[in-house]
């Protein structure tokens, strides 16, 4: 273990290995003193994430002390889709929350991208497992966190997941998978659902799509393990031929390790005794859509192009769209109109039908909508996809956050004090906050965290029904 601050941490753990496209593994076991000091490599992935490597089955403890206590452990499951992204960025390093706190925070590293989620079960034999690889590399990590955390000073019986964006969605989906049943206790999905997973057949048109990017016919899938990682990672730029835009890589319903969808028709039985939090961002396409500037200075005559079906992810008039709002909410803006309804359309959905699925099955999620305003680099505010990452881990001050300073440290600590108290008591009530409710059908109970947090019913009621007339299909699916 090596000092952090105020607590002690052990990075770069190794809690696996796989060849590629294969079940992921326990470790081989060593002798002597294994170098824990720095994060082990991210998976391979577009983008200019650092330390990229295959052999990125790591792990990353932060705890107060070790040997002594059964502390509540938070294990952290990073963001990016299921592309993108790792357990070492600073908006997500665990040392001021685990001394906050007295728990134990770990953060993970799986497979990503076509290494973790590449549907070719269907179209060649020895790929059976390789639409989920990224999943079953999760659950082997919750896995050594209760064999192991004990010795890091942790409660393998309090184990609380919490993910933010694609580390929420692989949450949901953990909930519905046999082979995760036990392995925690507590989970938190922050503006990430995963609602229903890819179909077998769509998601092997992918496959199809990404074998011929590579100048294969499936009858040479198998030369996919000897490629250079280089040029499976540029196939997966190929156009996705269901949703347009490049190939998309998550969870498949493989009749294997997934054999429902996680949140359709109805809330995961498996997990309906696990205590739940729900959050989403008000504004959480500002993240997606703020920094171009052709989506700032809009019109009204000029917005409705920008309400494009890649935008709104479903099958709506964008005339109608923006009828609607200019009769309803005459006080927005074009530029604003943008955000909050691609915001309803596509990202708040799902966590609506979440939350009304937990409600429905008896055992409602606690539910929160973060209205508390972030800074972009471009001076652009509002609470935006990624805003509650460093609020929720006491990490206001860390490169890439929107909130530092005294107000954001004054919002962390009531969003980071909710979450220890969750961890602990599947509660997430403290003295900083005014009474939080579960969700209800009928009230539809949310915490509107602000700078002056309230609960409340329904809140954008009137979004939630104009935009629930119109089907919902998940991402991917």
């Amino acid at each position: 273990m090596q000092s952090d601050g105020l607590v002690l941490s052990a990075k770069g753990v190794p809690y696996g290995r796989a060849a590629r496209f294969e079940r992921p593994r326990p470790p081989e076991p060593w002798t002597g003193i294994l170098s824990a000091a720095a994060f082990g490599p991210a998976s391979p992935q577009r983008g200019n994430e650092p330390d990229q490597s295959e052999d990125c089955l790591r792990l990353n403890v932060w705890t107060p002390e070790v040997h002594r206590g059964r502390r509540p452990v938070i294990v952290y499951i990073h963001g990016g889709g299921y592309s993108t992204g790792s357990g070492s960025s600073p908006l997500t390093h665990g040392a001021r929350l685990s001394a906050r706190g007295d728990v134990v925070v770990v953060t993970v590293n799986h497979r990503l991208g076509a290494l973790g989620y590449a549907p070719l079960a269907r179209l060649a034999p020895g790929f059976e497992d390789s639409g989920n690889l990224g999943q079953l590399d999760l659950i082997l990590a919750l896995e050594w966190v209760r064999d192991n955390i004990a010795s890091f000073g942790g409660d393998p019986g309090c184990v609380t997941v919490v993910g933010q964006s694609g580390g929420g969605a692989k949450i949901a989906t953990l909930m519905a998978m046999p082979a995760a049943a036990g392995l925690f206790h507590r989970a938190v999905t922050m503006s990430g659902q995963q609602v229903t997973a890819s179909g077998p057949l769509n998601a092997t048109k992918r496959g199809q799509v990404w074998l011929e990017a590579l100048g294969l016919a499936p009858d040479r899938a198998d030369a996919v393990r000897t490629l250079p990682v280089a040029r499976l990672l540029e196939a997966a730029g190929a156009t996705d031929p269901i949703l347009g835009g490049s190939l998309y890589f998550g969870p498949v319903l493989d009749g294997r390790s997934l054999s429902r969808h996680p949140f359709w028709p109805d809330a995961p039985a498996q997990s309906a005794h696990i205590p739940m939090m729900i959050g989403n961002c008000r504004e959480e396409t500002l993240a997606f859509l703020g920094d171009d500037p052709g989506n700032a200075g809009l019109t009204w005559e000029t917005l409705p192009a920008k309400l494009t079906p890649s935008q709104m992810r479903i099958d709506v008039a964008p005339e109608e769209v923006v009828d609607w709002y200019r009769r309803e909410h005459p006080e927005m803006t074009p530029d604003q109109v943008l955000i909050r309804a691609t915001t309803a359309a596509r990202s708040w959905r799902a966590a609506v039908i979440e939350a009304e699925a937990r409600a429905a099955q008896g055992s409602p999620a606690f539910v929160y909508q973060l209205d508390f305003a972030s800074r972009r680099t471009n001076g652009r505010t509002g609470a935006y996809h990624t805003s509650d990452i460093p609020l929720m881990l006491d990490n206001v001050e860390a490169e890439g956050s929107g909130a530092s300073g005294p107000d954001g440290q004054a919002m962390s600590n009531r969003m980071a004090d909710a979450l220890l108290a969750f961890a602990r008591t599947g509660d997430p009530n403290h003295p900083g906050l005014p009474r939080w409710t579960p969700y209800s059908l009928e009230r539809r109970e949310t915490m509107v965290l602000d700078h002056a947090s309230r609960m409340e019913d329904d809140p954008r009621g009137d979004e939630r029904r104009f935009f629930g007339r119109i089907p919902y299909i998940q991402p991917g699916t």
